[in-house]
């Protein structure tokens, strides 16, 4: 079986930072907006670096949106900075009018997504973001996994024309896709090959179902695991072939049951190939305060919750 390693763990919001700051280097085009919290979306370089290119809106997060769709008439690329929770359920409205609705060349960057924002409580966690989004016609809905990889995706992005929704977290996850990896939207990634079960998994749980696989070859269980980095256009390929081989699937995601990665699955098998599913998500609630671990650990969102999804779905074949 294939194994990763954890080459030091680095914070996803970084990974974009790092990736706005090239892009500010190599496409002028590239404009970049933030309401009020430069710091947390780690943007402060592409500031110093490009003031003239960075636009400070304060916590106006709707008017961040509707000027951000306005500069890409003149054919600036957008990238729009906030917290997950700020940046679709507070703007829903604005984004589907300005920005979806017209198929505007806004890049929606959000980070602080699910409960690992943590300690901030239930107001700030937001599990419904990736249902809000990818209901929207044409837009684009990325989660991405570690430092390496959200890096990547920021930069892939800036040359995708269309709304892009791109999600990472506060906090500190293992590190562990190539540096400078390709990143091809709408295109999954096969970690592991396995017989028994497929695994897909997005953002923070691609590690831990990465974790849960090694745990399960070690018991006798062949998992295949598969980054699903792109939730829209979701890689139905990538998908298929594996239960075709497995005969069953768990998914794993740091979002609400309810409209995430699971039921945009569901809809492909249920389409092309019936399958047993088991899902690893919240189970239609808010999160609360705690820190990352502990309320990954009672929302079941880690390597033991899917390793128990994977022995039960394993039982309905």
């Amino acid at each position: 079986m294939k194994t990763y390693t954890n080459t030091g763990s680095k914070d996803t919001r970084s990974g974009f930072g790092a990736g706005l700051t090239e892009l500010g280097q190599t496409n002028e085009n590239v404009v970049a907006l933030c309401a009020d919290l430069t710091g947390s979306l780690k943007m402060d370089e592409f500031k110093a670096n490009h003031p003239e290119r960075f636009f400070q809106v304060g916590i106006a997060e709707a008017n961040m949106i509707g000027m951000a769709a306005g500069m890409t008439i003149g054919g600036k690329i957008p990238f729009t900075g906030t917290f997950a929770n700020f940046s679709t359920g507070r703007v829903y409205d604005q984004i589907r009018q300005s920005v979806a609705y017209s198929h505007k060349n806004v890049k929606i960057c959000a980070s602080h997504a699910g409960v690992t924002l943590g300690e901030d409580g239930a107001t700030h966690q937001i599990l419904e973001d990736i249902g809000l989004m990818k209901m929207l016609p044409g837009m684009t809905v990325i989660n991405t996994c570690d430092y390496n990889q959200t890096k990547a995706a920021t930069l892939a992005i800036a040359k995708h024309d269309g709304p892009v929704y791109l999600r990472f977290g506060r906090p500190k996850v293992p590190n562990f896709t190539p540096e400078n990896g390709e990143f091809e939207i709408g295109k999954a990634v096969k970690l592991t090959d396995g017989n028994d079960v497929t695994i897909v998994a997005t953002g923070h749980l691609v590690w831990e179902a990465l974790e849960a696989a090694k745990t399960l070859n070690d018991n006798g269980i062949s998992a295949e695991v598969i980054n699903i980095h792109t939730i829209k256009p979701l890689d139905d390929k990538a998908i298929l072939d594996s239960v075709s081989k497995t005969g069953c699937i768990v998914t794993a995601e740091e979002h609400n049951y309810l409209g995430g990665l699971g039921e945009s699955v569901a809809r492909v098998l249920v389409q092309h190939k019936p399958t047993p599913q088991e899902f690893v998500a919240t189970k239609d609630t808010f999160g609360e305060s705690g820190t990352p671990a502990q309320l990954m650990d009672k929302y079941g969102l880690n390597s033991s919750a899917i390793q128990e999804a994977v022995k039960k779905v394993i039982k309905r074949k």
